[in-house]
């Protein structure tokens, strides 16, 4: 009043405001969502009904109900898969908030208290400053047999396929037996893949006796250079058998520039183009492959320091309850450690680095996994490059063949194949068979899938989805870390058989 401001009310008068915007906004973002919702479902309405309005006009009004049917069951084209689009992955975008950004460097900080804890205790112990780093020595040794088998998968798989399906293609259309012509070129192709990306790199992996990173390294090539393939050939056969149902008089064949993209690029699903980049950040490229490196190094402190004294020991004591249960719940923090730097450095830093350097768009590689109230939810986000080669090549394939009336079986098939390939990496990288992954992911993995359903929402499934793996990730690193051991310290002569697949760690007990 008489020209003169009340400071004091017009702070508490801004007080007010900021605390009434606080109250609308959960409101407003509900009413945003619900619009937005609203606008995507008919979004897929429209398309819903041009779809069908394609269909009719394909299929005259002559055709019968049962011919109508039986076209739609046909497989759907690739443009009706997985829809690539340019997008960032997740953290990046986390990465930004400085509140999440505090997380990472309370890693960092982590890390750096490994690292001062081993060098002190060595200080200590040896009087000097010990900085070798002869478990990363052993573990990736011999690398240079795996640089050769890794170049001889690639060529082989970059010259088979390829080749096959060619020549699969330009014969298919002038071939007047087209089954035989695609049972032959089917068989070979198969052949290829049991034979030569299959057999050939584990003969390679156990015969040189690789160490367990170099064993790693060669079975997850192999495994994704298999399912590269398969994509490869799933995707391009349904477009020759359209092209010579439609009498066109081109057959539609990739080049090979396409395929050898596809090879690198960070996903297992092809396309014969994919959303790009303008340029290449070579410093993000530079920062993510540093990422590894730590990551690496983070990896090895854990299990300097968290594992290799706990289990070091363990031959000594008589396999009971109560040392098993102790041992699975000391092993839950290194666990937790090693997911989060598998998760970070592969599906994050890995991924990105290479999709970066290709000018790959579309960066989805993961959701968030974290938040995840239900097993089935976690199993579709947490590795969205896996899970996308599994729902396309797997799922849907199998509601092809039986139909769509065998959900249950067709999951429960996807949850053997994935537990067997995991077991079977597993098994050859650490040089012994002892199903408990596999076992995890048959029995409580599937029960878990269809218990915590989509259907549990709130926090307090969220922390059961937590607690359970914490329990999973214990179990894992203790059985595994004490069958390691125990192969170590108690060798057999004359092993038979049965001796490769009777658990080692029940029976040994020799003190070193």
């Amino acid at each position: 009043s008489l020209g003169r401001v009340d400071v004091d009310h017009v702070i508490t008068r801004k007080m007010q405001l900021i605390a009434e915007a606080e109250q609308l906004k959960p409101a407003f973002m509900k009413e945003v969502d619900s619009h937005f919702t609203e606008f995507v479902n008919s979004l897929v309405a429209k398309s819903a009904l041009l779809d069908s309005s394609s269909s009719a006009s394909i299929f005259p009004a002559s055709c019968s109900e049962k011919e109508l049917h039986k076209a739609k069951a046909l497989r759907a084209p690739p443009e009706h898969g997985k829809i690539f689009t340019a997008r960032r992955s997740l953290l990046d975008e986390l990465f930004e908030v400085s509140h999440i950004r505090t997380i990472y460097h309370m890693f960092i900080a982590l890390l750096i208290v490994f690292i001062l804890s081993t060098l002190l205790v060595d200080f200590i112990d040896e009087g000097r400053l010990v900085l070798g780093f002869d478990l990363l020595v052993f573990v990736f040794g011999k690398f240079p047999v795996v640089f050769c088998t890794w170049l001889c998968m690639f060529c082989a798989t970059v010259i088979v396929p390829y080749n096959l399906f060619v020549w699969w293609a330009r014969g298919y259309c002038s071939s007047s037996h087209r089954v035989i012509h695609s049972l032959f070129y089917g068989m070979l192709f198969t052949l290829f893949q049991i034979a030569g990306l299959g057999f050939g790199p584990t003969y390679i992996a156990v015969s040189y006796a690789l160490p367990p990173a170099s064993r790693f390294i060669v079975i997850l090539e192999q495994v994704r250079l298999v399912m590269k393939a398969h994509s490869f050939v799933r995707e391009n056969v349904p477009r020759v058998l359209s092209s010579v149902k439609d009498k066109s008089s081109t057959v539609p064949i990739p080049r090979i520039s396409q395929y050898l993209y596809f090879l690198f690029a960070p996903t297992l699903i092809y396309r014969d183009n994919y959303p790009r980049n303008p340029m290449i950040r070579w410093g993000y490229v530079a920062t993510k492959f540093a990422q590894v490196l730590g990551s690496l190094f983070y990896a090895y402190y854990i299990f300097v320091r968290l594992c290799i004294p706990q289990f070091r020991n363990s031959s000594q004591e008589t396999f009971n309850l109560r040392g098993l249960v102790l041992c699975i719940f000391n092993s839950i923090l290194p666990g937790v450690l090693i997911l989060f730097l598998v998760f970070f450095a592969f599906l994050h830093c890995w991924l990105n680095a290479f999709a970066e350097m290709l000018r790959f768009a579309d960066r989805m590689f993961y959701k968030d996994w974290w938040n995840s109230t239900s097993y089935a939810n976690y199993y579709r986000t947490w590795n969205v490059v896996v899970h996308d080669w599994l729902y396309y090549y797997a799922y849907r394939d199998f509601l092809w063949f039986f139909g769509k009336k065998f959900k249950a079986a067709a999951m429960l098939s996807v949850f053997t194949v994935s537990a067997a390939v995991h077991e079977y990496v597993l098994s050859i990288c650490f040089g012994y068979f002892y199903p408990v992954l596999f076992c995890l992911f048959t029995c409580f993995g599937v029960v878990f899938n269809f218990t915590l359903n989509d259907r549990r929402k709130g926090p307090i499934w969220n922390v059961i989805m937590w607690t359970s793996l914490f329990l999973g990730q214990g179990v894992i690193i203790c059985l595994y870390s004490q069958e390691w051991y125990a192969r170590q310290y108690c060798p057999m002569e004359n092993p038979t058989f049965l001796d490769y697949l009777k658990p080692r760690s029940w029976s040994c007990h020799t003190k070193m």
